[in-house]
């Protein structure tokens, strides 16, 4: 659980953004919330259970697994927010391969860019869902 006052307000953007898409998303953007949940669900479970040496093995597989879904996803629906999301997901596996393979420590950078990554992919959620929504209300509207 985040300790950090900030940490904490960027996890209830990530469930609020997460739950819109749930909740006035069509089928990509609902998709696209359980992923981003699943993907939070995961990386909190390999820090709580991975010993600290191989947490960093445990971000990369979860990230990777990510985009690839994401991708997936990507290939049936063809959304552009999508397309933003999941080449967002292979900026944070980059972060993570790249501070894995130098062995350095997560510092302010790691944590800065990290951050600012996660909240472009809720954004790209959140924008997503914002375009379904008001395009089904037209199409309601039309008809």
């Amino acid at each position: 659980m985040p300790t950090s006052p900030l940490l904490f307000a960027l996890w209830l953007l990530v469930l609020a953004g997460s739950g819109f898409s749930l909740w006035k998303g069509g089928p990509p953007e609902r998709l696209g919330g359980w992923v981003v949940l699943a993907n939070l669900f995961l990386v909190m479970l390999t820090s709580a259970i991975l010993p600290a040496g191989s947490q960093a093995v445990g971000e990369l597989t979860v990230d990777g697994l990510t985009a690839v879904v994401l991708l997936g996803i990507v290939l049936i629906y063809g959304s552009l927010w999508l397309g933003g999301a999941m080449l967002l997901y292979a900026v944070q596996f980059t972060l993570h391969a790249f501070y894995f393979v130098t062995e350095r420590r997560s510092d302010n950078l790691h944590a800065i860019v990290n951050n600012l990554d996660f909240m472009g992919i809720i954004s790209c959620l959140v924008i997503g869902t914002i375009v379904a929504w008001r395009r089904r209300g037209r199409s309601a509207a039309a008809a």
